[in-house]
C-alpha cells in the first residue's frame, strides 16, 4: 500500500497508527502542504484526491482511497488482525462518535486551510488565530472525557484493554493540543490514555517527528 502523508497532518497522524496497528506494510509518499504554496494543490495530486487533501491511500489493488474515517474502516473491514472496532452494535456506535467528535467536530474547522483563511482573508491576529484555535480544542475535548466517564469503559484505552478506531482519532488530535499550547491537565482520562497509547510501537512510529518527511518541516 501507498500512504500519501504530511508528516504533520492530524488525519494523515490516525491513519498511520491505525496501518501499523493492523501490522501492515506500506510506503509514505510525502505531499507537503505548506512547500511551493501546498504540493497538495497542484495538478498531479489532484489526480489522486480531487478535494487536494491528505491522507489518500493506494491499496494494493491499486484503488485510491480517501477520508482518514473511510479509511480506518476499510482496514478494519479487510484485515482481521488488530480489531479496531468493537463486535457489538452499541459499543461500535460509541466509538465512533468519539472518533467523529474529533474528525467531524474538533479537526475540520481547525486544520491548515481554515487557520490559513481566518489569517488571510479574515485577517486575524496570530492571538486572535490562537484563540480560536484552543476554544474548539478544549470544547471538544471537554465532551470527549465526560464521554468516557459516562460510559465508564474498563481498560486503558476508549474501549477495553486493545487500543481502536477511538485512540487513532485521539492521539493525533493531543498531538495538536500540545503543538499549540492548549492544555489538557483537565482531562484525567485523556491524559491516562494518552500514556498508554504513546507507550506503544505502533503509536510511536507514527509520531510526526519520526516521519520521513519530518525534516523538511
Amino acid at each position: 500500500m501507498k500512504l500519501y502523508s504530511y508528516w504533520r497532518s492530524t488525519a494523515a497522524y490516525r491513519v498511520r497508527i491505525a496501518l501499523n496497528l493492523k501490522k501492515v506494510e506500506y510506503d509514505i509518499i510525502p505531499v507537503h502542504l505548506v512547500r511551493n504554496g501546498g504540493e497538495q494543490l497542484g495538478n498531479k495530486y489532484k489526480e489522486i484526491n480531487p478535494q487536494k487533501l491528505v491522507p489518500a491511500l493506494e491499496t494494493k489493488e491499486n484503488e485510491i482511497l480517501t477520508q482518514s474515517m473511510a479509511i480506518i474502516e476499510y482496514l478494519d473491514e479487510t484485515l482481521p488482525q488488530h480489531k479496531l472496532l468493537p463486535d457489538n452494535a452499541a459499543d461500535r456506535a460509541f466509538i465512533r462518535s468519539l472518533s467523529q467528535l474529533v474528525c467531524c467536530d474538533i479537526h475540520p474547522i481547525n486544520n491548515l486551510r481554515v487557520l490559513k483563511y481566518l489569517a488571510g482573508e479574515m485577517l486575524l491576529s496570530q492571538d486572535q488565530k490562537s484563540t480560536w484555535y484552543a476554544h474548539w480544542v478544549l470544547e471538544g475535548l471537554s465532551a470527549f472525557e465526560q464521554r468516557l466517564k459516562t460510559r465508564q469503559s474498563e481498560g486503558r484505552y476508549c474501549f477495553g484493554s486493545e487500543p481502536g478506531m477511538a485512540d487513532c482519532c485521539l492521539i493525533s488530535q493531543l498531538y495538536n493540543a500540545h503543538r499549540f499550547d492548549i492544555p489538557v491537565t483537565d482531562f484525567p482520562e485523556i491524559r491516562r490514555i494518552e500514556e498508554h497509547c504513546l507507550k506503544l510501537e505502533s503509536f510511536d512510529k507514527a509520531r510526526p517527528e519520526n516521519q520521513m518527511d519530518a525534516e523538511c518541516a
